[in-house]
């Protein structure tokens, strides 16, 4: 079971109770449904610090560097000599020790699990600096000659140790504020439900308000104009529009009436609806998006890899290169050699830390993920979005994706000695439990034509064929041509030539009818197809669908490749074979049929409005349904690669400059040697760098 805290940046570290990672140092975070989401205690803590931390340098740096800055004031001479460092060492020691121990900790455990971090340069930097300064201010005799002043003094650096821990709790809070804005986000989704409910009351005529969590599936509510809708449900009495852009970014209120489904959370606007419950808590769609949000956004890029494979190595390289910066200054710099030697070594393990390297990709993503589940599209995990950002082939189903998934029965042929009205009620005896949305077109056509419901048994689905069962003591078959001849082969049927979606039904082996079904496109689908065609991608139909149904909804898109009458199965091997050919290619659907291409092919997106299987399968659902949200997926999903890319390049730029700056290169030059201070204030400025290019996603 997974742990109810994890690691932001490593995923795969989680624990029961919350802790350190022991690969990065970062403190683990409640993960979905493990604890609170919202303003961490981690959060709230690093800013106690960073307040006490700077309050305490602000006299520091003024006794360390005032005379210097300012040599006309008249100091105070307890702020000079030994009293002055003494004085020093009392402000400094608080701030390392009190405001800056979680960094000491952190460094600790990175060495304990043969993990160095970020925190591990920084505890070494700051120790470096406080000691020395110590040993200058305690026993100055212990130094080496010429690290004393002309004056016999020691060098003193706790100005520099202790901005160094101020600005790194600044880069700390900065991240965990970025970090606890999503998190307070996905908060606000789930408090899109209101606490109560208006339960239908035993009479069936009055309300009783009831807390939410007292609500129970198959309860029957009533919603009024202006609420908003507690749970998951269905509608069964009145009309209205509902308000459902806060979970499917789309603008305009949706119409419900008897049979449609409605989801917590979404706001009635217009009339009265009476609905069953479907699901409660965290079975309703909004919990499941934030909980799915959630998890999207702790998982890992595979540009990650890259990323951990270079921090492996990185921080011993830094200390080596600050050994190396050390040695250089002992035997060619310039007096004070060793004090020179020390201020380089400290200098370059403070501006190496690797902080921004480590946010690149997890900032990204984060904020990334939260911006699409906005828009209507939620991304299973972060590998999705670099798979997505590479596809150059769409594949995409037809029923219920390019079109309105809900068709129509525009005609029925009779063949044998039955009525329009006893062919329907055998077809939708079978329909009756069918996710399919030919189905309801079947069950909406017995309805009008006043069909009795027919008991069935023997009942059996061949996904993406047809249907069969017994059906008042008689073998009924329903399902398109190919389903017909090898469930019925001795009854004839006239050849397929229509352009639109033909059910053969077959009653004792016979032909008894074609019922002519027609669905039309998705509104907006034409639109929608432009603009993934305008991205690049070479979109393909795939469908079970016949042909001439299939070639007129390609001709009204104009998509030029298009295979038709296809199994489950065919659909999983023609993706498999333009993958193997090189191509990196999404599949888009909503029916059962489509699930085993899902999980074929590079990344699947799945309808919201569809099966659950297909959902579940996919690796992004777009939850209005409409291929309007693929287009901003794809498009979300290059931006979102590019702006990895980019905040490594940060990252990796700014050490690469970073690290012989600090080490000394200016000094030849300028006669410059960086301080320790601006290091740690660069340091900081790449974390904010990177954050802030992240946040741009928003």
């Amino acid at each position: 079971m997974a742990g109810a805290y994890v690691c932001p940046c490593h995923p795969e570290v989680s624990s029961q109770a919350s802790s350190l990672c022991p690969k990065c140092g970062m403190a683990l975070e409640p993960a979905a449904g493990g604890a609170e989401l919202g303003e961490s205690s981690e959060l709230r803590a690093m800013e106690r610090r960073l307040i006490a931390a700077a309050l305490l340098c602000v006299p520091l740096l003024l006794i360390a560097m005032g005379p210097m800055l300012a040599p006309t004031l008249r100091w105070p001479s307890w702020t000079r000599g030994s009293s002055g460092a003494w004085l020093q060492l009392a402000l400094a020691t608080p701030v390392v020790f009190g405001c800056g121990w979680t960094f000491f900790r952190r460094a600790w455990a990175s060495l304990r699990h043969a993990s160095p971090n970020m925190f591990t340069l920084v505890a070494m930097g700051v120790s470096a600096a406080f000691g020395a300064s110590a040993l200058g201010t305690i026993a100055p005799t212990l130094l080496p000659p010429d690290a004393l002043g002309p004056g016999g003094e020691a060098p003193l650096y706790f100005e520099s140790a202790a901005v160094i821990v101020a600005l790194v709790l600044l880069g700390q809070v900065l991240e965990l504020r970025a970090r606890s804005r999503t998190s307070r986000a996905l908060e606000q989704l789930l408090d899109l439900t209101p606490p109560t409910a208006h339960k239908i009351d035993g009479t069936g005529l009055g309300t009783v308000e009831i807390g939410l969590h007292l609500v129970r599936p198959r309860d029957r509510l009533e919603v009024r104009p202006g609420g908003r809708i507690p749970v998951d449900g269905v509608v069964v009495q009145g009309q209205s529009t509902v308000d459902e852009s806060m979970l499917t970014g789309e603008p305009l209120p949706v119409a419900k009436g008897p049979g449609d489904a409605l989801s917590g959370g979404t706001i009635n606007q217009t009339g009265v609806l009476r609905m069953d419950v479907t699901r409660i808590g965290d079975k309703t769609l909004v919990a499941r998006i934030a909980a799915q949000v959630a998890e999207a956004q702790r998982s890992r890029a595979p540009i990650q890899a890259l990323v951990d494979r270079v921090a492996r190595w990185f921080v011993p390289i830094v200390l080596v290169a600050a050994l190396l910066a050390a040695l250089a200054w002992l035997i060619w710099g310039p007096p004070p050699a060793a004090t020179r030697a020390m201020l380089s070594a400290i200098s370059v393990l403070v501006i190496a830390c690797p902080c921004a390297l480590g946010l690149a990709t997890p900032m990204s993503v984060l904020v990334a993920v939260g911006r699409a589940a906005k828009s209507g599209v939620l991304f299973r995990e972060a590998a999705a979005i670099e798979r997505l950002a590479a596809v150059d082939t769409l594949a995409l189903d037809k029923t219920g994706t390019l079109t309105a998934g809900r068709p129509r029965v525009t005609g029925v042929a009779l063949h044998g000695d039955h009525s329009t009205t006893e062919v329907l009620a055998f077809a939708a005896a079978l329909e009756r439990s069918s996710e399919h949305p030919l189905a309801r077109a079947v069950l909406d056509a017995a309805d009008e034509h006043g069909a009795p419901h027919l008991q069935r048994r023997d009942f059996v689905s061949h996904t993406g064929a047809g249907l069969t069962g017994t059906v008042q003591d008689r073998s009924v078959v329903l399902g398109n041509h190919r389903h017909l001849e090898l469930c019925a082969p001795s009854a004839r049927f006239p050849g397929p030539g229509s352009d639109r979606t033909e059910l053969l039904l077959a009653v004792d082996g016979l032909a008894a009818a074609t019922i002519e079904v027609q669905d039309e496109l998705r509104p907006g689908a034409a639109e929608a197809v432009e603009a993934l065609r305008s991205a690049g991608l070479r979109l393909w139909m795939l469908t079970g669908d016949a042909e001439g149904p299939a070639r007129r909804i390609a001709a009204q898109l104009g998509i030029e490749r298009v295979d038709s009458g296809l199994l489950p199965a065919d659909k999983a091997r023609l993706v498999a074979e333009e993958m193997a050919a090189g191509h990196v290619v999404a599949v888009a659907g909503d029916g059962i049929n489509d699930a085993p291409a899902l999980a074929t092919c590079d990344v699947g997106l799945a309808m919201g409005t569809g099966t659950d299987i297909a959902k579940e399968t996919a690796a992004v659902t777009l939850v209005a349904g409409d291929l309007a949200a693929a287009a901003r997926a794809h498009a979300l999903a290059g931006r979102t690669l590019r702006n990895i890319r980019q905040n490594l390049v940060f990252a990796f730029g700014y050490n690469a400059l970073g690290i012989p700056l600090a080490a000394g290169a200016l000094y030849p030059l300028l006669g410059l040697q960086l301080s320790p201070m601006v290091a740690a204030a660069a340091m900081s400025l790449s974390s904010v760098s990177v954050i802030a290019n992240a946040l741009r996603l928003r």
